[in-house]
């Protein structure tokens, strides 16, 4: 199935948009999941059929359903949202190929760190009115200077999962 995409600005619902982590902690024995509440985001697609777009996360809607776990998470052992309040990501080229997978090269910045960053998102929905990109990739914490590990129970990669909705934008 291939799926057009219309030329012009997009901006993202994030009423309809999701992004969640999940990290295996506890030695690998406990997996926590958490999502970001508040999302923004724009995209353009270009003539060419290529886009380029930024997300942005406030870091400060982190939610993994325990208060002291996230307080910890926001704080200077992990994203430390006082001195960096948000992560983004910059789509600096995105390309539909091989009917619904778009390829995606960026830059994502966390704590202030920014690394090159590609990944395959599934191109869902796509008509005039919206499209819904689904992704789901790893990311190594230690390259963006989150690095603490008490005892060594926190190791591995984490899983960003995203199920963003864009609409086309208005005004």
């Amino acid at each position: 199935m291939t799926i057009a995409v219309e030329t012009g600005l997009w901006q993202l619902d994030a009423t309809a948009s999701t992004v969640g982590i999940r990290h295996r902690t506890m030695w690998g024995l406990v997996t926590v999941k958490g999502g970001f509440g508040a999302l923004t985001g724009t995209g353009e697609v270009r003539p060419d059929g290529s886009a380029v777009g930024t997300l942005t996360f406030d870091v400060a809607s982190l939610d993994t359903g325990n208060a002291k776990r996230d307080t910890h998470l926001k704080g200077a052992d992990f994203f430390d949202t006082d001195h960096h309040p948000e992560i983004t990501f910059a789509a600096r080229g995105a390309e539909l190929r091989d009917g619904d997978q778009v390829h995606v090269d960026g830059q994502l910045t966390v704590r202030g760190i920014s690394r090159p960053l590609s990944l395959v998102a599934r191109l869902t929905d796509g008509d005039a009115g919206g499209l819904t990109l689904n992704t789901e990739f790893s990311v190594d914490r230690d390259q963006f200077g989150m690095g603490w590990n008490q005892l060594g129970m926190i190791r591995g990669l984490t899983t960003v999962t995203a199920a963003l909705r864009f609409v086309r934008a208005t005004g």
